[in-house]
């Protein structure tokens, strides 16, 4: 029996019922390719996008946080979610409270277009929220602004881009 199989007082534990024993024989568990058709190709296939999609946002967040920086402002949180939605960027500049959502597509036509009114309300929902929990900034002046992300392209910053009224 390997150290594995004991617990941390010493004594022998059963083998796993989800993993073949060392032996190899009376486990539950698949072996390797078994089980797998064209579903489990399909849901690799699509991991692997979402995983890609995933670091393709992450990358554009931080090139438009850069730019922000660039252009004097200071980045307050990154990624803030709340049950109601995300804020890319939370950021501040001369006393401007700044809700920034960043949008990367293969053009920037294409990257203004994902923008539409539902998300818009979410990230309205999500900013109040923010006010919520700070309420130094409520008193603020406040935007909601975008900025683009296009491969290769320097990002585009659209200060106010939409406003809660909307």
């Amino acid at each position: 029996m390997s150290p594995s199989d004991r617990n941390l007082s010493g004594r022998n534990l059963p083998p796993s019922p989800t993993l073949p024993s060392p032996a190899g024989g009376g486990g539950l568990g698949r072996g390797a390719g078994e089980g797998e058709g064209e579903g489990a190709g399909r849901e690799r296939a699509a991991d692997a996008q979402r995983r890609t999609a995933f670091r393709f946002g992450l990358s554009a967040e931080s090139r438009a946080a850069a730019l922000l920086i660039a252009k004097g402002y200071r980045i307050l949180a990154r990624r803030f979610r709340t049950p109601l939605g995300e804020i890319d960027i939370v950021a501040r500049r001369r006393g401007v409270l700044v809700f920034v959502e960043v949008k990367a597509r293969d053009s920037f036509d294409a990257a203004a277009e994902a923008i539409g009114k539902r998300q818009q309300s979410r990230i309205i929902s999500a900013a109040q929220l923010w006010l919520a929990g700070h309420p130094e900034d409520a008193m603020r002046d406040m935007r909601f602004d975008v900025v683009l992300v296009v491969p290769g392209r320097v990002p585009r910053h659209l200060q106010a881009a939409f406003d809660a009224s909307t």
